[in-house]
């Protein structure tokens, strides 16, 4: 199970993001939508002189992804990029954007349950309406959105390659326990 770390968009705490990115994660995507382009960028080498083996994702910003040399997720209305330019990732959230999402490298589909102003959830089932359509895709696909140990073992699909996760590592007194609970489950 592949496990991408988002960022709540809070701010940096050293202590916090120190538990987290140490946790046993796969890869992390600084999603701080509020942070000027300079900070982003420090953040971004802070994250890389800690642990220069994880994967790095900057949220919205080209130009940070760019200078950080890391992959850029591309939320929704963002311009269309040239092919290559960098490792790109994209949310996914119905069926019908499928044939839009292709040239992504990584795919979030959300919100797979229900989250805090988010709109309606897919569920499991529509999660595996959407990984069914995603048949021929070569790239990563994770699922996001209220993602509990308790719940990871009914998400398995032969598309669905990991979880993204905001909540429950960020807000774990113990990230890397939840992590190994999710990956045991997961297991089965």
């Amino acid at each position: 199970m592949f496990v991408l770390a988002i960022s709540p968009g809070e701010g940096f705490d050293p202590r916090r993001w120190e538990r987290v990115i140490h946790a046993g994660i796969d890869a992390l995507m600084i999603r701080e939508k509020t942070m000027a382009a300079r900070p982003l960028l420090d953040l971004a080498r802070w994250v890389r002189a800690q642990r220069p083996e994880l994967e790095l994702w900057v949220n919205g910003r080209l130009d940070v992804a760019l200078a950080a040399g890391c992959g850029l997720h591309a939320p929704e209305r963002y311009p269309v990029l040239a092919p290559d330019l960098v490792p790109l990732s994209r949310p996914l959230h119905e069926l019908a954007q499928i044939p839009g999402r292709l040239e992504a490298r990584q795919l979030l589909v959300s919100p797979v349950f229900p989250v805090p102003g988010k709109g309606p959830d897919l569920g499991v089932a529509g999660l595996h309406s959407v990984l069914d359509g995603l048949s021929g895709y070569s790239g990563r696909v994770l699922a996001l959105g209220g993602i509990l140990a308790s719940k990871v073992r009914e998400l398995r699909h032969p598309q669905l390659s990991g979880v993204a996760l905001i909540r429950a590592l960020w807000e774990s007194p113990e990230p890397g326990a939840e992590l190994r609970r999710m990956r045991q489950v997961w297991e089965g």
